[in-house]
C-alpha cells in the first residue's frame, strides 16, 4: 500500500525576516505532528536557496529555493500545501522578485497564510485585494494608505477571508496556526499543541490585540495610575465616576475630563472594557455560575452582564463559555 504524502507547510525566508513568525507557527505544526502521529512536512525557501540573517541577526539556512517548490504547487496532489509567509524588517523594503514569485505561485496554495507585515508582501503582490486582511497594530494604517483595495481590520487577532488568512503581530502566528490545526486534526490535537508550547489555545480570531489595559495609554499623574490599577484588581467595586474621582482627589468633572485626556477613553469606557476581559476569563477559566462571575465582575445580575456582552461581542456569556472554554483532560 502507498503511504500517502504528509501535508507541506512551506515558509518563506528573507533578510530581515522575524524569526518568531517562522519559527512559532511551525512548532505548532511540528507539535501537531507528534500530537496525532499525522506529521506535516514542513520546509523552509528562500528566493534564490542561500541562506538569511533574521532581523535580530540569526542565520536561518533554507531547505531549497523557491523555484524547486513552484512545480509542487502547480501539480495535481492529493495533499494540501500552506505557504507560510511571515513579516519581519525585510518587508518594507521587499526583494521585488519575492513579490513577483508571491504573485505567480502563492494563489496555487491552499492556504496562504501571513504573519504580522507579512500583509505587505502578500499586499504587494496584488494578493488581498478585496479582502478583508490584519496585520501588527502598528502597521495597519500605513497597510491601508499603501494598498487602499484592502480592507484592513486593525484589530483582530487573525482575520480568515477565503483561503487567505493573515495575522497580527508575531504570537499572533501561533493563534492563527492552531486554528489550522485544529481545522486539520480537531480540537483535542489544537489544545494538545496549545498546552505543549504554554499558550492559549481559545483566543479567537476576532478577539482584540490588546487587553483593555494595554488599549488604553497609561495616565501619566499617578492618582490616575492608581485608579486604573484599583478598576484592575477590583471590577465588582462601586466604579462609578464620583466613587473614581474621590479616589483621585478630584472633582468629577475634572476627573473625567483629565482620565480621557490621559488615557484615551472615558471612565465609563475603560471600566466596561476592564468588567468585560474579567468575565471572559472567569468563563474561560472557572466553573463558577453565570450569576456568580455577573456579581465579581460589577455586573450585579446575568441579564445586565449578558447585555455587555452582546453589545461588545455579538454573543452571550453561555455561548461564549461554550466556544471558548478549553476541554477537560481525559
Amino acid at each position: 500500500m502507498t503511504q500517502q504524502r504528509p501535508d507541506l507547510v512551506l515558509a518563506v525566508l528573507f533578510d530581515g525576516v522575524q524569526s518568531l513568525d517562522v519559527t512559532g507557527p511551525i512548532e505548532v505544526f511540528a507539535g501537531a505532528g507528534q500530537a496525532t502521529g499525522v506529521p506535516y512536512d514542513i520546509r523552509t525557501a528562500t528566493l534564490d536557496g542561500a541562506p538569511i540573517r533574521t532581523c535580530s541577526g540569526l542565520r536561518l539556512t533554507p531547505d531549497a529555493s523557491l523555484a524547486a517548490f513552484a512545480e509542487e504547487l502547480a501539480a495535481d496532489r492529493d495533499t494540501r500545501v500552506t505557504l507560510l509567509v511571515p513579516g519581519g524588517r525585510g518587508t518594507k523594503d521587499a526583494d521585488s522578485g519575492l513579490v513577483d514569485w508571491l504573485r505567480l505561485h502563492a494563489p496555487r496554495a491552499d492556504r496562504l497564510v501571513s504573519v504580522c507585515t507579512g500583509a505587505f508582501l502578500l499586499a504587494g503582490a496584488g494578493l488581498l485585494d478585496g479582502r478583508r486582511a490584519t496585520t501588527h497594530w502598528n502597521f495597519g494604517e500605513r497597510l491601508a494608505r499603501l494598498h487602499p483595495k484592502v480592507d484592513v481590520d486593525p484589530d483582530s487577532i487573525y482575520v480568515r477571508d477565503g483561503h487567505i488568512a493573515t495575522s497580527a503581530g508575531v504570537t499572533s502566528g501561533i493563534d492563527l496556526a492552531l486554528a489550522l490545526v485544529e481545522e486539520d486534526h480537531g480540537r483535542r490535537a489544537a489544545l494538545t499543541v496549545a498546552r505543549h508550547l504554554v499558550v492559549f489555545l481559545r483566543r479567537p480570531g476576532n478577539q482584540a490585540q490588546f487587553s483593555a489595559q494595554l488599549s488604553a495609554q497609561t495616565a501619566a499623574r499617578e492618582p490616575l495610575r492608581d485608579v486604573q490599577q484599583y478598576i484592575s484588581e477590583h471590577p465588582d467595586a462601586d466604579l462609578s465616576v464620583e466613587s473614581l474621582a474621590a479616589r483621585a482627589r478630584l472633582s468629577p468633572r475634572h476627573f473625567a475630563r483629565a482620565f480621557q485626556a490621559e488615557t484615551g477613553a472615558t471612565p465609563g469606557r475603560y471600566v466596561e472594557r476592564v468588567r468585560i476581559e474579567h468575565a471572559r476569563r472567569l468563563l474561560e477559566d472557572s466553573s463558577d455560575g453565570v450569576a456568580g462571575i455577573s456579581r465579581a465582575c460589577g455586573y450585579g445580575t446575568p441579564e445586565a452582564m449578558r447585555r455587555a456582552f452582546v453589545k461588545t461581542l455579538g454573543t452571550a456569556p453561555a455561548e461564549y463559555r461554550r466556544r471558548f472554554r478549553p476541554l477537560p483532560t481525559d
